[in-house]
């Protein structure tokens, strides 16, 4: 990547999205945004009940995402969007077309322990399965790259800010 892009940051809820992008975006000199601020109040209350979001819910925090990424186009930043279908990234692409995804991914089990580690975060540990259920990775036609969540957070962002720097440009 020699242009600032928007970067992505994606993935089931505990993959580190909250903790990676910003050290991304550090590491790039870009701005960072909370992906979860974009929700509106009834997707946090919906999620706080152990409720998973259905596509009508996270449409308007889509758009919101997207109004934000076309808004830093050709000044770059950084976003955490858990991004699970294609369809979202797709929506997130018609916003802004120049979008790149990192896909934060690890095991299950690590992601779990994490997630209950965490304190003061609305997403119960009882909604993974649904996240990893509805999770369609990047395909082969999709600007990204995928980076395992094992090791520190500066190790883990390492590796993205590597990987990152050696994508190609999809056709």
């Amino acid at each position: 990547m020699s242009t600032p892009h928007v970067i992505v940051v994606m993935g089931v809820a505990g993959t580190g999205k909250t903790t990676i992008g910003p050290l991304v975006a550090a590491a790039l000199g870009v701005p960072y945004a909370e992906g979860d601020d974009f929700h509106p109040p009834a997707n946090i209350a919906k999620m706080s009940a152990g409720v998973p979001l259905d596509d009508a819910d996270r449409g308007p925090w889509l758009d919101a995402l997207g109004a934000w990424a076309h808004g830093r186009d050709g000044r770059g930043g950084v976003v955490s969007s858990s991004a699970l279908k294609r369809a979202y990234r797709d929506r997130l692409r018609a916003a802004a077309p120049g979008i790149v995804f990192l896909h934060l991914t690890g095991d299950r089990a690590l992601i779990e322990a994490r997630m209950t580690g965490r304190t003061g975060h609305f997403m119960p540990t009882a909604l993974l399965d649904s996240q990893f259920a509805t999770l369609e990775p990047l395909g082969a036609d999709e600007a990204g790259v995928a980076v395992d969540v094992s090791g520190t957070p500066e190790q883990i962002a390492d590796r993205a800010v590597a990987a990152l720097h050696h994508l190609e440009p999809v056709a």
